[in-house]
């Protein structure tokens, strides 16, 4: 199973604006609310994949109660730890005219530690061998910069596989404790690395870094250019086809969903690579954070330009 984890999770408002002007009165169009949060977006599109996934969430208030009930209605088994906080709101801004995507993100509720180690229990006592564990997303305020280390080794000793999408000091913190699976962006591992990289084979050499202190695998997002698959024995570039763009939200999430989907299949790096590929593409297609059809997956898949380097 692929269970993610959802420290800090929202409801997306995906506002569509004709003509967004900043310092002016502005009417939108039309507005549509999803169960948001980088690591529910993982379980939408796991979902959709025909994957088995499970979100374990900390949720508060009647926001809280709201993303629930439409994680369960998707058909995603839910765990949740009730918070005092209110889970927080999202606003996604596009303009239809220029094409611009604006995001306005709460920070979200303070958590306490006792209701985070009620989250990481539920989690270990549920783990099974071979499971895949995917912690994403921005940490909540109130909990330490190393919370994502401590769960990646609890989720790792109860039999795991871990994938750590985040960034800053919890990605910095994150790494030491050496996650299967790593998912920076091109930014992101020049900040890791200490030094800009600015060719291919920088990009590389900065990978197989965070390769030789345990990790197993690295993808380097480059946005709409694609990704960087990385392992000891191989690396491939797999470019991403032009896609008319609904929504840029939650792209990468797709990408990681479907990584974590061939992962605990056994699908090859070039496989898993392409999937990854399409389903963020596929997803960039649609309104919102809504998960694309399978379908719509699978006729981008010839379209995903593969190269071993």
């Amino acid at each position: 199973m692929i269970r993610t984890v959802c420290l800090n999770p929202a409801l997306d408002k995906t506002a569509l604006i004709a003509g967004f002007q900043i310092d002016h009165v502005n009417r939108i169009v039309s507005l549509r609310r999803d169960a948001g949060g980088k690591g529910i977006n993982v379980s939408k599109v796991v979902a959709k994949l025909g994957g088995k996934t499970c979100a374990y969430a900390l949720l508060g208030g009647t926001v809280g109660t709201q993303i629930e009930s439409d994680i369960v209605d998707m058909g995603i088994s839910c765990v949740s730890v009730a918070i005092e906080g209110d889970t927080r709101t999202n606003l996604k801004i596009i303009d239809t005219q220029t094409g611009t995507h604006t995001d306005i993100n709460e920070p979200g509720p303070v958590v306490d530690s006792q209701e985070l180690l009620d989250l990481l229990q539920r989690l270990t006592s549920d783990i099974e061998e071979g499971d895949v564990v995917v912690l994403s997303g921005s940490l909540p305020r109130g909990v330490p910069s190393d919370t994502y280390a401590t769960w990646i080794r609890a989720s790792k000793q109860a039999g795991a596989a871990v994938f750590l999408d985040t960034d800053g000091r919890a990605l910095t913190a994150g790494i030491d404790a050496a996650p299967t699976l790593v998912k920076p962006n091109l930014q992101e591992l020049s900040d890791l690395v200490g030094q800009e990289l600015t060719t291919t084979e920088d990009i590389v050499a900065a990978a197989h870094e965070l390769l030789s202190g345990g990790i197993k695998t690295v993808v380097v997002s480059l946005g709409h250019q694609g990704a960087l698959f990385c392992t000891k024995e191989h690396t491939i570039s797999a470019r991403a086809p032009h896609v008319p763009v609904g929504s840029t939200v939650g792209a990468g999430d797709a990408a990681l969903a479907a990584i974590a989907f061939a992962w605990e299949r056994g699908y090859r790096l070039s496989d898993t690579a392409t999937l990854a590929i399409a389903t963020g593409s596929a997803n960039v297609m649609q309104s919102g954070t809504q998960a694309a059809e399978r379908s719509v997956v699978e006729s981008l898949l010839s379209k995903v330009d593969l190269h071993t380097l």
